[in-house]
Parts: C-alpha cells; structure tokens; sequence
C-alpha cells in the first residue's frame, strides 16, 4: 500500500461503503436555498432535497466547494505524511478545480497533484475508484497522476432527462441546447463529451429512454472489455434499477454500481434524471 490519498468532490457520489473501503476523502459541493447554505451530501441528502423542492417557491442554486474545504482536506493529509490526488468535476461544469488550486497554494512543496476528469457522477467515480486501488497496491503519486489522465479516456456518461428547464436554468446546456422548446413530451438524450453537456438524441417516451440510453452506452464502449456500468438518478430508483438491469443484460460487466446523484448535480439536471455511467477498456 503506497502512501497516495485520493480526494473526490461530492458530485462523484460513490456509495458510502465504498468511500470508506478505499479512505477516499470527499470534498463537498455547496447548496444555496434562499438565505441557507447547505453542503452537498453531508447537510443535505437526496431524499430530503426532493421532497423540499417539491414544494419549494424559491428554486436552489449551487457553488463549487471551497477553498478553506480543500484546505481542511489537504491539511489533515499532509500531516499524516501522504501524497495527495484530488480528481475533480469538469472544470468546464464548475470552479471546484479552481478552488482546489487555491488551497494547494496554501502548501509550497507539498505533494499534492490535481486532475480534471472532464466529467462528473461515477463516470469520475470510476477514475477515483480505478486511481485508489492502483495506490492500495503501491502506485506512487506520479503513476495515480498519469493513470487518472488515462482513465478519463475510458469513461462516458450518457443520460435522459425529464426537462431542459434546469439545465438551461443553471447555463450547464451546451449542445442540448438545440432541443429548448420542443414538444413537452420529448425526452432528450445527453451526454458529457469532454467536459460538456451534449445532446445525443430525443424520444418521445421514459421506456424507450431507458433502452436508447443503453443502446447509446453500448456503442460508446464499442465492444471494449472490461466494462465497468453504474447508474445515476434524481429521484428516479425505480427507473434506474430497470436502466440498470437492461445495462447489464446487453453489455458484459466486471462491475456494477447502483447510485444517484447529488443534490447539486439533481439540481442542474433536475428530478427524474436517470443515466450510465461506464468505464471500459481498462
């Protein structure tokens, strides 16, 4: 085991037994809701973010995680005589990266090396989960680095939502653009291509976003092998199980996680996101 600690943001949300196995720290993402400020995963949760915005008259905005929270995180890892690697959200989604160079600065000299996944949900979850076990077995802080830059060519995400309202709403849109003001009963098909929410296709029902969702997953991984599948879902279990289980009926897997997303993340894409994240090929 190498002395090489693994530092994530909130918006991976990888299951917490799974956090712990690995000793992967987590730096949380900011909820802004009218004059309270919540962090993403640790005061707020999926379930209790759902139900309020339910009935919620003033919508929640977001802010990446900051500077003193890296700080905090780098600080108590330093001092335990680690390596640090930070894998971050898309800087092209969010600051967060930014916010981690920061506190970096707080630390001349240290070992502390920060990398952009281009992507986020397990899609990034599967870059940190593929660096922490390189550095179970002894990876050095140079080989996490060059392998967590190899391992983001290998994952995609690809994701059906029930609205662009949100996205547009929070300026994460990008190529979906495109599909604003289509019919109310469209549900476009987006992906994250280098770091950037693209459109992909529409349909016009949920189950048949389920199956195009796993069709468009099967032909990013292009018959590569091993594969690596994980869900992600707002407030969407049921679908997701169902996504899930066509994902690997059609696609061999090595390994399979079930998650959602954070209420950051729901925040953008909005209530009843469901998607596939994949690593495969490595």
């Amino acid at each position: 085991m190498s002395n090489v600690a693994i530092v994530t943001d909130s918006t991976a949300y990888i299951p917490k037994e799974i956090l712990n196995q690995y000793h992967i720290e987590v730096a949380p993402q900011v909820l802004i809701w009218g004059g309270e400020t919540f962090e993403d995963g640790v005061d707020i949760l999926p379930n209790e973010f759902y139900s309020r915005l339910k009935t919620a008259k003033v919508m929640p905005t977001t802010s990446q995680a900051t500077p003193n929270s890296f700080k905090i995180i780098f600080e108590k890892l330093i001092e335990q005589g680690a390596s640090v690697i930070a894998i971050l959200l898309s800087e092209k989604l969010s600051g967060t990266i930014a916010s981690a160079y920061q506190a970096k600065e707080q630390f001349p000299g240290a070992p502390i090396e920060i990398v952009d996944s281009y992507s986020t949900a397990m899609a990034m979850g599967f870059q940190v989960l593929t660096v922490a076990r390189a550095a179970q077995e002894g990876a050095s802080l140079a080989e996490c680095k060059k392998l967590a830059e190899e391992a983001r060519k290998h994952t995609g995400v690809v994701f059906a939502v029930d609205t662009l309202e949100f996205l547009h709403r929070g300026g994460r849109i990008g190529g979906a653009a495109r599909y604003l003001g289509t019919a109310f009963n469209i549900k476009p098909i987006l992906e994250l291509k280098e770091g950037r929410v693209e459109a992909v296709d529409r349909v016009r029902t949920r189950a048949k976003s389920i199956s195009r969702v796993v069709e468009l997953v099967e032909e990013r991984i292009n018959g590569r092998q091993p594969v690596r599948l994980a869900t992600l879902h707002a407030n969407a279990p049921e679908d997701a199980q169902e996504l899930l289980r066509l994902g690997r009926e059609k696609i061999e897997t090595i390994e399979h996680i079930f998650s959602e997303v954070s209420p950051v993340i729901g925040t953008h894409a909005g209530p009843g996101t469901i998607g596939l994240a994949f690593m495969a090929g490595m």
